[in-house]
């Protein structure tokens, strides 16, 4: 075996060994007790498992940006089904807030970009910037906010996390844990107790003008290595038990270089430059 292949695998060996110590050693010893790890060391076993055995520092390393192609398939409310292509690049802030995040949708009918940055959310479609309606924008958010992403940051998102014990789900063991965000928004996630990988997770959100919550349920399959780091290439959205949205991601590159145009208001970057 190559040097360098012995020092790679030397590497992940002493990360495992390292996660292990810091979990208490429980992984496999006390697996049946529910009260065995904590909420933090569930998220950190998630977080090392993500980074393909090598945890934080890979997935800082690598995610900081990034191109993600794939299609979407959307039911609507008249059974019918819309399939759309997307484009999602995003640079990452030192917080999520603080994320640049664009998404590019075509579809049979028409292409529109929905976008994030400087703190506030503007659509463009025709290269004229337009104001999406509010469930559009509370959607978006929500995408971002109750998301794997979001577990994998919760340090420096200063996210609280808790622990709900452990399950069983079709013949599967799962450890539950629940993060709270800053802005008091709610997610469990359903966690393999063997592989350590997010199964699915549930959150409730209320639409702008409703009184009622909606139940929704995000489930992740496929799970493939790109770039060191562990992905979900199939994701499947459903609302109060009711299949929404499935999206398959076709290919995905982390360190792309972007410009901050991409992430701009049109009407914004041209008054910058016309004074």
């Amino acid at each position: 075996m190559p040097f360098r292949q012995i020092m790679m695998v030397l590497g992940r060996l002493t990360a495992f060994a390292i996660c292990f110590c810091l979990l208490g050693g429980s992984l496999i010893i006390r697996a049946d007790d529910p009260k065995a790890l904590t909420a933090e060391q569930i998220a950190e076993g998630v977080i090392l498992i993500a980074g393909n055995g090598y945890g934080r520092a890979v997935l800082n390393q690598i995610r900081r940006n990034g191109i993600e192609r794939g299609r979407s398939t959307r039911m609507m409310e008249d059974g019918r089904s819309e399939e759309a292509r997307y484009e999602l690049r995003f640079v990452r802030g030192d917080k999520s807030e603080k994320d640049k995040v664009r998404i590019d949708n075509k579809t049979a009918q028409s292409e529109y970009s929905m976008i994030y940055g400087a703190g506030r959310i503007f659509g463009i479609i025709n290269g004229s910037p337009f104001t999406p309606r509010a469930e559009a924008s509370a959607n978006f958010i929500a995408q971002q906010a109750h998301s794997i992403d979001a577990l994998l940051r919760y340090k420096e998102n200063e996210s609280k996390l808790s622990s709900a014990g452990k399950d069983k789900h079709q013949g599967i063991d799962v450890y539950v844990i629940d993060l709270t965000d800053t802005a008091n928004r709610k997610t469990r996630y359903f966690i393999s107790a063997k592989s350590f990988r997010v199964l699915w997770l549930e959150y409730e959100e209320t639409p702008p003008g409703a009184t009622t919550p909606i139940k929704y349920t995000k489930r992740f399959y496929d799970y493939r290595i790109a770039q060191s780091t562990q992905v979900p290439y199939r994701t499947v959205l459903m609302e109060d038990g009711k299949q929404i949205l499935e999206t398959r991601i076709l290919t995905v590159t982390y360190g792309v270089k972007m410009e901050d145009s991409l992430f701009q208001n049109p009407e914004a970057a041209s008054s910058a430059g016309n004074p």
